[in-house]
């Protein structure tokens, strides 16, 4: 069996924060069903991945947002 998959494609646009001892991936990318962020955690050579699709980046950032008000007022 051979694998169908196309190979993976560059980022359009990335970004690499470092915090604390973690190294944050942030690479928007696209695929055949559109565009996604794919954010990935670095901790010592072991990696962590989640996808988002673009429909979801509103929601998102207002989630984080209302997250961010609330650490500041602790």
């Amino acid at each position: 069996m051979h694998d169908q998959r196309p190979p993976p494609s560059p980022p359009i646009a990335t970004e690499k924060l470092s915090i604390d001892r973690k190294i944050f991936f942030l690479d928007l990318k696209e695929n055949q069903r559109g565009r996604f962020l794919k954010i990935t955690e670095d901790v010592g050579g072991r990696r962590d991945t989640i996808m988002l699709p673009a429909e979801g980046f509103g929601e998102f950032l207002e989630a984080l947002k209302r997250l961010i008000e609330f650490e500041a007022g602790l």
